[in-house]
């Protein structure tokens, strides 16, 4: 991991929702210091902005869901008008995603918004953006600036700049696109520099992995503003997932980018859950609740493990607020060793299940019985380090392959039906 690219900080929100810091490293303009914040997580309503009792529950949702930022449409009056008793009733900063009418961006500050999002490639009068910007400042609101690959419009006046940036990226495979966008927020931010206005985030999404990779890099080199980083047009969970992190990943590795957003044609929870994952397994978020690891597929599974691993995530998800690690394994090859470094592991053996609590066996059980007894002993131990009488990976999980006739073994059915010899020290029957 790069260390994260500094950046001038912006922040959102107020003292009622709380504020969240992006970006940072770089000193703010009256000289006072910044560290880089953490990465944050946003996401955007999919219902309408003017239904309010729908769109409140739904920003309330993703809040719990962990969004640390939400973004609503407010494409008509209706929706900006409807913003005022929407924002007195959540408990996260809220962000108006404005296209084609600048008239909504100044309805949308009015009604006390946190942040605004203007698309150069369709808003771009210079008059109405300074008079959105002059909007902004007036209530020390920020502004993103978002470029995207489907909105952006070739002007004409800005031929000879393309044409130079067009050399500069001559050899490179989205050449053309990079210097349209580019000289797009050269254009752009020109109308923010001229008011004197710097709290901005930039994003340039694309439904390219590669594109958005690129397009990052290259920005990232010529802006000090934040990133918001995402893939547009994702497309649906399943597929959208796998793209929105081939780019994220190597750009957040990378030390790019300050705020993402995953986008899904699916529910927006999920768009919450897999950025906050994808953050968590990359170290820049501390992570919150269960971080359950499982084996994959293979033919020495001897339960039923991906029922098992589903159940324990859904009914642990909603329970256990302590980072545990909890390990889920199908058998005694590889389980003992990848369930190491878990604070509760269950391995799988026989359709039974050995359960252990930061290396100590606590139990054998019959597979109808692992789920209980595993989700008991995570409860348990959570209450345990929230007493103070246990610390998360406190100790070193050393797991060793169960001995089937041994005190905790599941070898007595097998010896009971003839199928093994009974070693002549040992008893049948014993638990």
């Amino acid at each position: 991991m790069l260390p994260r690219r500094p950046t001038r900080q912006v922040v959102v929100g107020d003292s009622r929702v709380g504020f969240v810091r992006i970006g940072g490293g770089l000193p703010m303009r009256d000289g006072t210091p910044t560290e880089p914040a953490p990465v944050s997580v946003q996401t955007m309503t999919a219902g309408y902005t003017h239904d309010i009792e729908a769109c409140v529950r739904e920003i309330n949702k993703l809040a719990a869901a962990g969004a640390d930022i939400v973004r609503v449409a407010v494409p008509e009056k209706k929706d900006t008008e409807a913003l005022r008793e929407i924002i007195q009733r959540v408990r996260v900063p809220i962000v108006a995603d404005v296209h084609f009418h600048f008239q909504r961006a100044l309805e949308a500050i009015e009604a006390g918004v946190h942040k605004i999002r203007l698309n150069p490639g369709n808003i771009s009068d210079r008059a109405q953006v300074a008079e959105v910007i002059r909007a902004c400042k007036a209530k020390g609101l920020p502004i993103r600036v978002g470029v995207n690959e489907g909105s952006i419009i070739e002007r004409r006046d800005k031929q000879k700049r393309m044409k130079e940036l067009g050399a500069v990226f001559s050899q490179h495979k989205h050449g053309y696109m990079l210097a349209i966008m580019i000289a797009k927020l050269e254009e752009y931010l020109d109308v923010f520099y001229e008011e004197d206005f710097y709290d901005v985030t930039i994003s340039a999404k694309s439904m390219d992995a590669a594109m958005v990779v690129d397009a990052y890099t290259e920005i990232s080199k010529r802006f000090d503003h934040p990133l918001h980083l995402g893939v547009t047009h994702a497309g649906p969970k399943e597929t959208g997932c796998i793209r929105s992190v081939a780019a994220l990943s190597g750009l957040l590795v990378n030390g790019i980018g300050d705020t993402i957003r995953i986008s899904y044609a699916n529910d927006p929870i999920y768009e919450v859950q897999d950025g906050l994952e994808l953050l968590y397994s990359l170290g820049l978020r501390t992570r919150k609740g269960v971080d359950l690891i499982a084996c994959p597929t293979c033919g020495r599974i001897q339960v039923d493990l991906f029922t098992l691993v589903q159940d324990v995530r859904t009914q642990l998800a909603d329970t256990v607020t302590v980072p545990m690690k909890v390990a889920v394994m199908g058998c005694i090859v590889n389980g003992p060793g990848e369930a190491e470094g878990a604070d509760v592991a269950v391995f799988a053996g026989d359709r039974r299940g050995i359960i252990y609590v930061q290396g100590e066996k606590v139990a054998n059980v019959p597979e109808a019985e692992i789920l209980p007894r595993l989700l008991a002993e995570c409860m348990g131990f959570q209450d345990r380090v929230l007493r103070g009488e246990a610390k998360l990976g406190e100790k070193k999980v050393e797991i060793t392959p169960p001995d089937p006739l041994g005190e905790l073994g599941s070898g007595w059915e097998r010896v009971a039906a003839g199928l093994v010899e009974k070693p002549a020290t040992l008893t049948v029957g014993k638990t």
